[in-house]
């Protein structure tokens, strides 16, 4: 597992909301180092991706990217807090409520940026926690302005006006109570819904472009600095994962494995899991989103775990079958070792030298299993093994979040 303790740097404590500043003897698990933004990324990353973005569109261009909403399990029970991953591919920002524009200019620079956000709010933040001023937002995140999200749609609605191309996402509209705009990412009390509303509806379709894409294919390359956390991510999981196989016995809830798994990587410095886990015993293993995890380890099972941890924004995702009691019976190894030969094989076309896509590595892993099931016994029709015993694809990319979009058809590369 890798090393998570984080050495001693320069650090200081300060008043305002933003927590990488906020260091304890520095090793706090969230400690960052002087250059970085977030832990284990640095400002100047931040800020290459707003300029290879910027620098992607054609004159005239002008981006808006808006915060997730705080979602709510009931009444104003509110669930922990995370930021929708596009917003914080681009700002580092980790406040809800908030929003970024980009004007492409001809600066050096190539643009001018404003973040809008709440601000200070000492009686909001007597419940909430710490917000950050809007001084330090812009010298943080190196915006060239910082102001009020109530200032956002009087802001949007003058600057949409002034290019050619504006480049923001737009939720499809699902039912009345779902507007088509960006209200939905933010809380009722920070502006008018209608509001959002008719500054977005007011764009005509040859002037309002998708961003979601152009970043989808910028986050599909992973830096240095976001290999490692990444690589830290999945030992964190891999390690969780390995012990909370040793802790399985029979008779035990899959919502205890499930929650030993989660307890582990914490205890490792992961933030929160990426995904709710599937910890499926028995027969449960057949049902691909199982996530009830409700049921008793029974003798001779055996278990299906598909989970992962997020650390420091980045996703791990691991998925590993094995016996409850620890010992395969002999027909749970047999089918194990097939499919187990399947991976490894697969494991090794994962090079960009094979110059194979995602698409292709599934269609051989699909051959693969057909050969490897019919060595022992299982009598498939065409048609089989796709539609009863492989419905699911072989995988998805991960990054921020566990299924970020990418073309199956994109060839692997290092």
């Amino acid at each position: 597992m890798a090393n998570l303790s984080f050495s001693p740097t320069p650090t200081f404590v300060s008043p305002f909301g933003w927590y990488t500043l906020s260091v304890v003897n520095g090793r706090h698990p969230i400690a960052v180092k002087r250059d970085e933004l977030t832990p284990g990324i640095p400002a100047e990353e931040y800020e290459r991706r707003r300029k290879a973005l910027i620098d992607s569109l054609p004159p005239n261009s002008v981006v808006v990217s808006v915060s997730a909403p705080i979602k709510y399990m009931s009444g104003s029970i509110f669930y922990k807090y995370r930021q929708a991953s596009d917003f914080w591919y681009l700002t580092g920002f980790e406040e809800p409520d908030s929003a970024v524009i980009l004007e492409k200019n001809s600066t050096s620079r190539g643009y001018r940026m404003t973040i809008f956000s709440v601000g200070k709010d000492p009686a909001k933040e007597q419940w909430d926690g710490a917000r950050t001023n809007f001084q330090d937002v812009a010298t943080l995140f190196k915006a060239d302005h910082a102001q009020s999200i109530n200032d956002f749609p009087a802001q949007l609605r003058s600057l949409i006006n002034l290019y050619s191309n504006v480049f923001v996402d737009v939720q499809p509209r699902r039912g009345v109570r779902s507007p088509k705009s960006l209200l939905k990412y933010l809380s009722p009390a920070v502006a008018p819904r209608s509001e959002y509303d008719s500054i977005l509806e007011s764009l005509s379709n040859s002037r309002r472009k998708p961003l979601a894409p152009l970043l989808a294919r910028m986050r599909a390359t992973k830096s240095e600095h976001e290999q490692r956390i990444m690589r830290a991510a999945a030992d964190i999981s891999g390690s969780a994962l390995a012990k909370t196989m040793r802790f399985t016995r029979p008779g035990i809830p899959e919502s205890a494995l499930a929650a030993h798994f989660e307890y582990l990587c914490c205890l490792s410095g992961s933030q929160r899991l990426a995904y709710v886990p599937v910890v499926a015993s028995g027969p449960n293993a057949l049902i691909i989103h199982y996530t009830s995890n409700n049921h008793v380890v029974k003798e001779d099972e055996m278990i299906l775990v598909d989970a992962g941890c997020e650390y420091n924004g980045y996703a791990s995702d691991l998925t590993r079958t094995y016996p409850a009691s620890g010992t395969f019976t002999a027909p749970q190894k047999e089918l194990y070792s097939v499919v187990l030969s399947v991976q490894k094989a697969l494991i090794q076309m994962c090079t960009e030298s094979h110059r194979l896509n995602l698409y292709e590595l599934h269609r051989k892993s699909c051959d693969l299993l057909k050969q490897g099931l019919g060595q022992i016994g299982f009598q498939l029709r065409t048609g089989d093994l796709e539609r009863i015993l492989y419905p699911h694809f072989l995988g998805h990319p991960i990054g921020i979040g566990k299924s970020p979009p990418i073309q199956l058809i994109d060839y692997l590369a290092s």
